[in-house]
């Protein structure tokens, strides 16, 4: 049997959105052990001074496998 957890991460880049989610699973993988999905639950651009796009930011839920103890 397994149990599953879902942590909250926000990651941002100045490439792409897809830039960004690459970002926060990696990060999220120095972490957390077991990754095993993503959910983008939002997106959002950051506007600079020259009206351009600055930063893509993305809000995603990962999920991620707790491990079990095994007791003597």
């Amino acid at each position: 049997m397994s149990i599953a957890r879902v942590t909250e991460i926000k990651a941002s880049s100045i490439k792409s959105f897809d830039d960004a989610i690459k970002l926060g699973i990696a990060r999220a993988e120095k972490t957390l052990t077991h990754v095993q999905s993503a959910w983008i639950q939002n997106q959002e651009v950051f506007i600079g001074k020259k009206g351009q796009i600055a930063e893509y930011r993305v809000q995603m839920k990962v999920t991620f496998i707790l491990e079990e103890k095994i007791r003597k």
